[in-house]
This record gives C-alpha cells, structure tokens and sequence, in this order.
C-alpha cells in the first residue's frame, strides 16, 4: 500500500510540476508574441501617418521637393557632415493662410532622430523658430 501511495504521490508531482512549466512557457509565449506585434503595429501606424501628411500635403498643392529640400538644409546646418538615411513627412498642419502652415519631418541620420518642423515665410519652407 505504501508502494502504491508513493508511485502515484510522485505521479501527480510529475503531472503538477508539466502543468506548471507548460502554464509559464504559454506566459512566456504570449508576452513575445504581443511584444512582437505592438512593434510591428507602431511601424504600420508610423507609415499610415506618413501616408496621411503626403497625402495631405499634395492635395493642398505644396510643394513636396521644396520641403524636403528646406528640411535637408536644416538638419546639414545643424549637425554639418552628417548624412540624411531617411528622411520622413509625418505631419502638416494646414491653417487659415499660409504664413501658418507647418510641416513636421523626422530625419534619420548620424545615429540619431531629428524632429524638424518648417513653417512658410513668404512662400519658403524655413525653421519654425524663424517663423
């Protein structure tokens, strides 16, 4: 009868401690894969604003080269000699006339992430503290 009790004790500590791994490794699972998918869900969010500023951007008539161009400028005068990798639209703000526009870039380059945001000034894109 003993034999018996402790086979089966040691049976169902077996059978706990699989239930117990297989319960955090499910945990452990879960919580890369939801990490994985908010990082891939930012990233379509980041391009579907992107989409939305040039769309907004073109359907206003502004000039898309002549804001790319204003906003190399600035990140060349700020940080000389650094290359531009990407250089992104991600936002316009369109109000009532143009001295009040803005357009906001994020600029990859140098190992690092710029923010510049361009108002107009007399139909040029220029740094909005000059604004």
């Amino acid at each position: 009868m003993i034999l018996a009790t402790s086979t089966l004790g040691i049976i169902l500590i077996a059978l706990a401690a699989l239930i117990v791994l297989l319960f955090v490794g499910g945990l452990v699972a879960n919580a890369r894969r939801r990490h994985h998918d908010a990082a891939r869900l930012r990233q379509q969010v980041d391009e579907a604003n992107a989409a939305l500023a040039e769309a907004h951007a073109a359907d206003k008539g502004w000039d898309r080269a002549a804001m790319e161009a204003a906003a190399r400028d600035v990140f060349e005068q700020r940080h000389a000699g650094s290359a531009i990798k990407e250089l992104h639209l991600v936002q316009v703000v369109d109000r009532p006339g143009t001295e009040a526009d803005l357009a906001v870039f994020h600029v990859h380059g140098a190992g690092r992430l710029e923010t510049i945001t361009l108002g107009r000034q007399n139909d040029a894109w220029v740094p909005a503290e000059r604004v």
